[in-house]
């Protein structure tokens, strides 16, 4: 499988995501959310505040986004820094206005919250600690030094102490646990949907392979007639100039070169003919093909076949091949000298069972085997065992899905096999991966109308 660019995945290019535009707008809303509190407090409650620095301090909001709108494109890219400093001036100009307006005992004190939510979202851990740890050293200091809400009788409103504190840990509580979980959920959203888009790749990249291969069996049978008929006319022409040594070679020249011409394209549309032709093969025949190209390096790969005496012929699909090739691939890469490839049919299911004789996975990470980005093996020994891949933990990932989308069902284990007559003595005790499906899914008889017409089956499911 073709290896992705780290970079392409990395998960801290999301604080370079975000629109000019966006970050404007939000500020808008705030900026207009502040003006209608300051009226309501002024013309409302007649609140005693000191407007001229309050107004002021929108208006410094206000001036900011006019020089953003019409200095900057709106569709401009911010980069980690612009970003930072975008939320740290929201963050000092919201706590200017609560010093201004009664620090804690002011109920609004809870929006300091949101920058750091959206700093937790799309920064860089660094970047989103320093603005979380300012932020709550900004509410503690608040908590002592602010101008009081005072009425129009100058009476001072406040809250008592204990709530003070409470909304003070309340403020700090939400800042950790709003942090947490919205990184938290847009990570995972950034790596599933990231490890998606290498699925679809890895299995764009296997369907352009087949296609390739139909295009060249395709070249081969339009050519076959002229390149026949070109070695006939050859041969004809040297049995007319027999007498003329010169032009002889030269007709026999031509006729071995066709004949070349033959042999390539025979080898080249080989593969092409069965990838495009053959919709349909034994199940032992498209799990060999899955493992052909492991065969090599160094492990030897043991194919059990049970119960296939009768077995299907199902159908032979990128997804299926793809899938069992990954899971091959990660049982070779850490096998020690064996890996065991296990098929069993019966009239309701197919399973297909691979099995390495290796360290097995980490028992706390089973749970987690096929989650994409979980790299579960990083000591350098396990490299060493592993040379040439740098490994992302999207294999197994990209296996189960495409396996998944064929109607399997996909377990991670250790231990050793269970199938024939094998010991726990001389058996496998290393992982072991089950892919069961439902025979409907993948026998190709029960899906002869879809072969006939060319779709395939498995997207229908």
């Amino acid at each position: 499988m073709t290896d992705l660019s780290g970079a392409l995945l990395n998960t801290n290019r999301r604080s370079n995501w975000i629109r000019l535009r966006t970050f404007i707008m939000l500020r808008w809303i705030a900026i207009c959310g502040q003006i209608v509190a300051l009226l309501v407090a002024q013309f409302g409650f007649g609140l005693e505040l000191h407007y001229g620095l309050c107004y002021m301090a929108v208006g410094v909001s206000v001036t900011g986004n006019l020089i953003a709108t019409f200095v900057f494109p709106e569709n401009r890219l911010l980069t980690e820094k612009e970003n930072m400093a975008m939320l740290l001036f929201d963050v000092l100009q919201l706590g200017f206005l609560l010093f201004l307006t009664g620090g804690l005992h002011n109920p609004f004190s809870f929006l300091v919250v949101a920058p750091v939510s959206i700093a937790a979202s799309v920064m860089p851990l660094r970047s989103a600690l320093f603005l979380g740890g300012l932020t709550i050293a900004l509410v503690t200091v608040l908590l002592e030094f602010h101008i009081p809400l005072r009425t129009q009788n100058f009476f001072i409103l406040r809250v008592p102490d204990v709530f003070l504190f409470g909304n003070w840990a309340a403020i700090v509580i939400a800042l950790f646990f709003s942090s947490l979980y919205s990184r938290r959920v847009v990570s995972e959203m950034s790596s599933m949907g990231e490890a998606l888009a290498a699925t679809q790749m890895a299995l764009a990249r296997e369907q352009k392979l087949t296609d390739l291969g139909g295009v060249v069996a395709a070249a081969a049978h339009e050519l076959g007639t002229p390149l026949a008929t070109i070695k006939l006319t050859s041969a004809e022409l040297m049995e007319e100039l027999e007498d003329n040594p010169d032009l002889y070679e030269d007709a026999a020249l031509i006729r071995q070169q066709a004949d070349r011409c033959r042999d390539i394209l025979r080898s080249m549309g080989r593969a092409g003919k069965d990838d495009l032709h053959l919709r349909k093969a034994p199940l032992s025949t498209v799990i060999e093909e899955a493992a052909e190209p492991h065969m090599g390096r160094g492990k030897e790969i043991i194919f059990d076949h049970f119960d296939l005496l009768d077995g299907p012929e199902i159908l032979r699909r990128p997804e299926i091949i793809h899938g069992l090739r990954n899971l091959i691939q990660n049982a070779v890469d850490f096998a020690k000298n064996s890996v065991w490839v296990e098929t069993e049919c019966s009239t309701e299911s197919v399973s297909v069972r691979i099995l390495d004789d290796g360290p097995g996975y980490p028992p706390h990470l089973i749970g987690r085997i096929g989650d994409p980005f979980v790299r579960y093996r990083k000591s350098a020994k396990d490299v060493k065992k592993r040379p040439g891949y740098e490994g992302m933990g999207l294999g197994l990932f990209i296996a189960k899905t495409l396996l998944e989308r064929s109607g399997a069902e996909i377990s991670f284990a250790n231990g050793y096999s269970t199938l024939g007559e094998r010991s726990a003595e001389t058996g496998p005790r290393g992982a072991v991966v089950e892919v069961i499906w439902p025979r409907a899914k993948v026998d190709a008889e029960m899906n002869a109308s879809a072969i006939g017409k060319g779709d395939n089956p498995l997207h229908q499911s």
